[in-house]
């Protein structure tokens, strides 16, 4: 029996999977954020342990017998986040979170310190990463800077409290600006541009290593018949991906949830950190990832639900069954800024192409293009590494639309796959990885994809038209980036 523990920015999700890879019981707490100022977003670590105890305690009122049977246990979580530590492991202040974005500032002072950080880090540094917020302690807390002695991301610090063992896996670390991806080790000059050394930083392990044992205050609590094994885990992406069996060369997915992402696997280091795109490690050795974000997918039609007055299925049925052209509208889904390729979280979202004879049925269908027209500015990109998808399958709650879908597959010119079950979250390929820790099985043996269940294929007849609204679509990030409602 394996139990993964998925370690949420809203909750913590804890999942008993057996042998055959069948979910036995699912539980879950929620947490609270901080947001004393604008851009600030903290939470206090304690209430990490807290309720990672109190959901394992409800999957033993749900199934005790299959708790205890647990042999390993794997972790995914929120990235990005800064626990500080002293001494004596104790924190020193709240976990700035990977939302948090009071550190714009910070990025500019750490890639002046380090330049050519970018080809080694994978990405252009951005205030959700880790680096700039430590930076931003040492420049405005100089006494908890002075105090720090180790620094752990979310999940690394739930470890750290779970085992006693302080370690990082790949896909994790390399979210905080400080690992060189292409070498799979911390980064000397990345930790010196934050006034860091290593030994502050936790040892470093992949994501089916074994990474700890479980305390045995907390093998007694949870009824445990012996002291199961840890995994590295992965972060909460690299995690999904594992849940997706996305371990592959050449595999990617479309997460169309209340954020976006396009998510491929690459088997080469292949970075272009110019348009925004992420290329991190996956959690399996000698493997990595490119990943485009976009921070407001269906949340954009989210959004225009509330401010249209009707729910989104009546927004839906609206529109014909079958897309015939674009919008004559267009959309731009800056609602809280926007990720791949611009990281700009200061520009702001509109409508383009108002006129007396737009109907709500165009601007919901031009929020479904923009959406997908970001989706496309994040697969144009990837491109540029030299690894170009040719399939994906599409997850998140967006992908039950099968209009949606359809008009996702014509812009990006990509046969996408609804899939079966594929949704399960980071807990679930959290416990893939235990797996594999525990038994050493082949990745390729565990990690199976779920089954196909539609092809969605690209419309001939709309992908010339979509290919021209897109270049329309184009023109809206320069005129809106010169126009900040807060200058």
């Amino acid at each position: 029996m394996f139990l993964g523990i998925d370690l949420g920015t809203s909750s913590v999700k804890a999942v008993l999977v057996d042998s055959s890879q069948n979910i036995v019981a699912v539980a879950s707490h929620p947490f609270t954020v901080q947001r004393p100022y604008e851009g600030w977003s903290e939470q206090e670590p304690s209430q990490w342990l807290e309720g990672t105890v109190k959901a394992v305690r409800r999957l033993m009122e749900l199934a005790p017998a299959a708790l205890s049977d647990v042999e390993a246990v794997g972790l995914s979580g929120q990235q990005h986040g800064a626990v500080f530590l002293d001494e004596k492991g104790r924190v020193l202040r709240p976990c700035m979170l990977w939302n948090d974005t009071r550190s714009e500032v910070e990025c500019g002072l750490f890639e002046a310190r380090f330049p050519g950080c970018r080809s080694v880090l994978g990405s252009m540094v951005m205030p959700s990463f880790t680096a700039p917020k430590v930076l931003w302690v040492a420049r405005h807390e100089p006494e908890i800077f002075a105090r720090t002695k180790h620094i752990l991301l979310p999940k690394a610090w739930l470890r750290y409290a779970l085992t006693g063992l302080m370690c990082e896996e790949m896909s994790d670390a390399s979210g905080t600006a400080w690992l060189d991806i292409g070498k799979r080790n911390w980064s000397s000059e990345a930790l010196e541009a934050t006034g860091l050394k290593k030994k502050q930083m936790p040892e470093l392990c992949e994501g089916s290593d074994r990474a700890g044992t479980l305390k045995a205050e907390y093998v007694a609590l949870w009824g445990m018949k012996k002291a199961p094994i840890f995994a590295g885990g992965a972060g909460d992406n690299a995690a999904g991906a594992m849940g997706l069996g996305a371990i592959n060369d050449g595999d990617a997915f479309v997460s169309l949830g209340t954020s976006g992402v396009l998510w491929m696997t690459s088997s080469q280091y292949h970075p272009y950190p110019e348009a925004a795109i992420h290329t991190f490690c996956h959690a399996l050795p000698e493997k990595w990832h490119h990943m485009g974000v976009m921070l407001s997918a269906a949340a954009s039609f989210k959004w225009w639900s509330g401010v249209s007055g009707a729910p989104e299925t009546t927004l839906l049925a609206e529109l014909p069954a079958e897309i015939r052209t674009p919008s004559s509208v267009l959309f731009a889904p800056y609602l809280s800024g926007e990720r791949t390729p611009y990281n700009d979280g200061r520009v702001k979202g509109a409508f383009i192409g108002l006129s007396h004879n737009v109907t709500r049925a165009d601007l919901t269908q031009a929020v479904l293009e923009g959406v997908a027209f970001s989706f496309r500015d994040a697969l144009e990109a990837i491109r540029k590494t030299g690894d170009v998808p040719h399939a994906a399958d599409v997850i998140g709650g967006g992908s039950r639309s099968l209009l949606w879908t359809q008009i996702m597959a014509s812009v990006m010119n990509l046969p996408l796959y609804q899939i079966q079950n594929g949704d399960q979250g980071g807990a679930f390929g959290a416990t893939r990885l235990a797996r594999i820790a525990l038994t050493g099985e082949d990745s390729k043996t565990v990690c199976k994809p779920p089954e196909r269940i539609n092809l969605i294929s690209p419309h001939e007849e709309l992908v010339q038209s979509y290919d021209d609204a897109y270049r329309r679509y184009r023109k809206l990030y320069p005129a809106l980036s010169g126009f900040r409602s807060d200058d």
